[in-house]
């Protein structure tokens, strides 16, 4: 039924103005508004709308992940934009001084990072 259908994810900030500086500026995002909020136009031609919320709760899982080649390079660049990396205490091994979760050298997935946008959603940076 929807096999051939154009399919786009949204989510809500609290602060349109912010969430365009932050997507647009601090990560390097292409970003673009209009009247409804704004649409954030990722690799591959796919697009994510963001749209402005009273009352917004920010998500509690993660919203984006950005696979990266080179995750070092990756979270020095976000902190290096004023970017905190996101620590957490329930996971199966240790987040490095980064901020870093090493699944790869403990053979369970990806080396990851979280980070919050403005709103307080949860972004990653990934390297399979």
């Amino acid at each position: 039924m929807f096999k051939d259908t154009h399919v786009f994810s949204g989510f809500s900030v609290n602060d349109l103005t912010a969430a365009k500086s932050f997507y647009g500026e601090t990560l390097g995002i292409d970003v673009a508004q209009d009247e409804m909020g704004l649409q954030i136009n990722l690799a591959g031609g796919n697009t994510v709308f963001v749209y402005e919320k009273e009352g917004h709760e920010p998500a509690s899982f993660t919203i984006l992940n950005f696979v990266v080649d080179d995750i070092n390079t990756a979270v020095d660049g976000l902190v290096a934009k004023g970017v905190v990396m996101e620590r957490y205490d329930n996971m199966p091994f240790q987040q490095d001084e980064r901020g870093i979760a090493r699944g790869k050298s403990a053979n369970m997935g990806p080396d990851i990072a979280w980070f919050k946008d403005p709103a307080g959603n949860i972004l990653s940076v990934l390297e399979n």
